[in-house]
């Protein structure tokens, strides 16, 4: 077992990866000496970056490519590098360079001192423009709503961990998964450290990826809007009933009915909108259920190279 496992993803990083490479390199030969190992796994990247750390690993006894047959999502990929690793303590972190990989000095400290089992880097603002900084608060107070959690806004991929939180991370098989809910209910002591993130290219989450995870974070940690679609349509029939009984006290006792078709065919708009949305929620979670029943592998490996076999 190694000392230290540094653990990234490969997606469009063609531009970054050498001088994440040597960065982190650097930090982990100041940490650990020789006694350390990077896991980069190749999220099925369109660019040329499986070439560049290829090279890389030929060079580098401590690189450990590791080649996804296709792009599974950051977080599989994540998984699936974690999975690969041997070290007592082990940093996953982004390959932009957006996070220092000397954090992991500050996040050791903060983690001996304390004796966390996981130690998190939290943004102490948001980056982006206005329309991302409101989202991405509107998804955790969400998120922490319907979970019942309270996980800190604005976390990152950056986290140091114990090889014992690691192992416990992994018991999870969940083919749908939102790292960030599984790090929280994995239990142990949690520790964060506020950071600073550099703004050093643009992100690859496009907005259907950010509503996908939106959409898999919510229906794996809560089940909250189910309840909220049984409340909802009690109080739509309580309150249909007693609309119902004044109309009928107004028949026989005025004798005359009240009119009112535009407000009839906007209460059928609204019933019937609601009816939908409804039904896609139901149908969002018996999709993950079909999903989950299938057993499929989180992620497909092509091949793992390291220039020195384990």
């Amino acid at each position: 077992m190694t000392k230290l496992s540094i653990v990234s993803t490969l997606y469009k990083s063609a531009k970054e990866i050498g001088d994440f490479h040597r960065q982190v390199t650097a930090v982990a030969q100041q940490f650990a000496g020789d006694d350390y190992e990077i896991v980069l796994v190749n999220d099925g990247s369109p660019d040329n970056c499986y070439d560049i750390v290829l090279q890389i690993a030929h060079a580098d006894k401590h690189v450990v490519l590791v080649d996804l047959s296709r792009n599974f999502g950051q977080h599989k990929a994540l998984m699936t590098g974690l999975m690969l690793t041997r070290g007592r303590l082990i940093m996953m972190m982004d390959s932009d360079l957006e996070e220092d990989p000397n954090w992991l000095f500050e996040f050791h400290e903060v983690l001996c001192q304390q004796q966390y089992d996981i130690v998190v880097g939290v943004q102490t603002s948001r980056k982006g423009g206005a329309f991302e900084r409101y989202t991405g608060n509107l998804f955790y107070y969400i998120f922490n709503h319907l979970s019942g959690f309270d996980y800190p806004r604005n976390t990152v991929t950056a986290r140091l961990m114990t090889r014992r939180f690691v192992d416990a991370l992994l018991l999870h098989k969940e083919s749908e998964l939102f790292l960030g809910g599984l790090t929280y209910i994995t239990g142990f002591s949690h520790g964060f450290v506020y950071i600073t993130k550099k703004h050093s290219s643009a992100t690859t989450y496009t907005f259907h990826r950010k509503l996908k995870l939106v959409v898999d974070s919510i229906t794996s940690f809560s089940s909250m809007p189910l309840y909220f679609i049984s409340y909802t349509g009690i109080i739509i029939f309580v309150f249909a009933m007693i609309i119902a009984c004044y109309v009928v006290y107004n028949r026989f006792t005025q004798a005359r009915i009240i009119e009112g078709w535009v407000s009839l065919f906007v209460g059928i708009l609204a019933l019937g909108g609601l009816q939908l949305s409804s039904l896609g929620i139901i149908g969002l979670y018996i999709a993950k259920i079909f999903m989950e029943t299938k057993n499929r592998p989180l992620t497909i490996i092509r091949s793992v190279y390291q220039k020195e076999p384990r």
